[in-house]
């Protein structure tokens, strides 16, 4: 019994020690960015330049509005830039349904946008409908991507 309580012992400071050096903070290295501030990468790396949509709607979801308004400060961070905001649809409908669909979805994006204090005049819409697909496979995980908004060309914030 002696032997088997010294045996528990000597496991349990063991397992002691171990568990020290496996907690031990990880060494954190820093990495320059290569991204320009107030870039059209920057934009979409380190804001996202997307949001989707329900099937048939043009209303921002509570998914997008976190989107939106990560891009409302990085607008407000950098008044000079300018941005165009491309309408999609799903392949389902027509073309004329989806272009119409694509136009509302873009709207609706400025709008929200507007709403949180970007001016209206700074960012431009297109609606391509069902024209230009992000996802070209006819299931639901390829047309949940396709029904979007998205921020696609930027007059960039002249760098100094």
């Amino acid at each position: 019994l002696k032997l088997a309580s010294v045996f528990v012992a000597a496991t349990v400071l063991a397992a002691c020690s171990s568990t020290q050096e496996e907690t031990a903070p990880p060494v954190t290295t820093t990495q320059s960015s290569t991204i320009a501030p107030g870039s059209a990468e920057d934009f979409r790396v380190n804001v996202g330049d997307t949001v989707l949509f329900d099937t048939d709607q043009h209303s921002v979801r509570s998914d997008a509005q976190a989107i939106l308004q990560k891009q409302a400060a990085w607008l407000k961070q950098y008044p000079q830039a300018k941005l165009m905001l491309e309408g999609h649809a799903d392949e389902r409908g027509t073309r004329e349904y989806n272009l119409a669909l694509g136009e509302r979805r873009a709207a609706s994006t400025k709008k929200y946008l507007a709403g949180l204090g970007i001016a209206s005049s700074r960012i431009s819409t297109i609606s391509y409908g069902k024209e230009a697909p992000a996802c070209f496979e006819a299931n639901e995980e390829c047309r949940v991507l396709n029904r979007r908004a998205r921020f696609v060309s930027f007059t960039e914030v002249p760098t100094s």
